[in-house]
């Protein structure tokens, strides 16, 4: 059997097949080349624990040698040595543009221990647990105003509980939105994401759960929200069991219904932009805030605080939504995920995203107003100069992979926010 020898670029795209790699892995050059990564050929786990250390090696001793097995399309294992090594498509003296891998099937039996830490990380890959301090800070900020302005404001027991549903509620929202994103052929079509930031989590096409996996997996979390839920309400304020009823229920329905047939808000102009901006922002703190509030919050002067702590958290991770849209952009046409890049294209939407922090700047002002704290400046001089600076990555690079650096920086933006309001508030 001939040797297969495949190259790809720095993040895994496959650029060349030759004719051994066909042979090997059982896939038509057309089916991969400019459309998968090379870790298509490898189970999921493998790849969490083992193919960074590869890749690491290969550049710092110039070749990785090394054992592993691999699955070809049919689904059947072999047993591989590999050999990895970086390119230079410009010369060796310009920056290393990807890695070119070699394989020959061998007999002998490759056994690849995964560790335990592995099975961890693919617990937070499937769930894309990380992405969870999008809804677990808004909760925070609110607890943080409660602390900073009175004492015995709100229930703890309440507080903790807002804090694991809210959490739980969001794993099984990423679990059931990569399972649409499957089934509709939305995760099929794309293959110009940037890894670990747009495009989902990907672990179906890894392996590490299976479709019907992903499904079951999303019901039981789903369940577990409602009955953490089922006991804040038992526990909530009378006069304020009702709110907390209402807006909980429009989170679930607004979260299952982002991607979810027959509604699938992500694909109606804007209506997924807004889904967002609800259900991470003033759904969140005022769902908290009715929660927690040891009085009636509909009479109370905090009301329209706690709402006007979630605006701009809930504006700053839309624009996380609207940034990892531009790599996705004609992949989510071809599936009709309509969208307001598909809607605007991508040069406008850099105005879009400029228009979201300035709205998230303004009304940071409002709340600082509100409430009466100067130290709220702080947060928002960050907006100001990081989101400036974000905005000028954006401006320049939005039709190039560099703009992967205004991505990350969005998602840290929104959160040295979010921390930076949780701590001024508190005094």
């Amino acid at each position: 059997m001939k040797k297969s020898t495949i190259t790809c670029d720095m993040e895994g795209r496959i650029l060349t097949m030759n004719d051994g790699a066909e042979q090997v892995f059982g896939y038509p050059k057309e089916e991969l080349i400019g459309k998968k990564r090379v870790s298509i050929f490898s189970p999921g786990e493998i790849v969490l624990q083992n193919v960074e250390g590869w890749l690491d090696e290969a550049v710092k001793k110039g070749e990785y040698i090394g054992k592993t097995y691999f699955i070809k399309k049919n689904k059947e294992k072999f047993n591989a040595k590999i050999r990895i090594t970086p390119t230079f498509a410009n010369g060796k003296d310009q920056p290393q543009t990807g890695y070119c891998g070699v394989t020959e099937v061998i007999d002998e039996e490759v056994n690849v221990p995964i560790n335990f830490s592995t099975k961890l990380i693919k617990g937070l890959a499937i769930t894309r647990m990380p992405f969870t301090s999008a809804s677990i800070l808004p909760i925070l900020a609110v607890g943080a105003y409660f602390a900073g302005v009175g004492d015995d404001l709100f229930n703890i027991t309440n507080f903790v509980l807002c804090i694991f549903g809210v959490l739980i509620a969001h794993l099984s929202v990423n679990v059931l939105n990569d399972y649409f994103d499957v089934k509709d052929g939305t995760d099929e079509e794309n293959n110009d994401y940037f890894q670990q930031v747009s495009g989902g989590s990907r672990a179906i096409e890894l392996g590490l759960i299976t479709l019907s996996g992903t499904k079951k997996l999303g019901t039981i979390l789903t369940l577990i929200a409602l009955l953490i839920g089922g006991v804040v309400l038992m526990l909530t304020n009378s006069a304020n069991t009702s709110s907390v009823l209402y807006i909980a229920l429009a989170g679930l329905f607004l979260g299952y219904f982002y991607t979810a047939p027959p509604l699938r808000l992500v694909a109606r102009r804007g209506l997924g932009e807004l889904t967002i901006f609800l259900a991470f922002g003033p759904l969140i703190t005022l769902g908290t805030a009715f929660a927690i509030f040891n009085g009636d919050l509909m009479t109370s002067e905090h009301l329209m605080n706690c709402l006007y702590i979630g605006i701009p958290m809930g504006l700053l991770t839309t624009n996380i939504l609207l940034i990892n849209e531009f790599p996705d952009m004609l992949s989510d046409i071809k599936t009709k995920k309509n969208h307001l890049v598909v809607t605007f294209g991508k040069k406008a939407s850099r105005w879009i995203y400029l228009l979201i922090l300035g709205l998230a700047i303004y009304t940071t002002l409002i709340l600082a107003n509100s409430i009466g704290n100067d130290l709220l400046l702080i947060p928002l001089a960050l907006l100001v100069i990081y989101g400036g600076y974000i905005f000028s990555i954006l401006y320049k690079k939005y039709e190039t992979r560099e703009l992967v650096g205004a991505n990350w920086g969005t998602i840290t933006l929104q959160a040295l926010f979010c921390v930076g309001i949780c701590i001024t508030l508190l005094f």
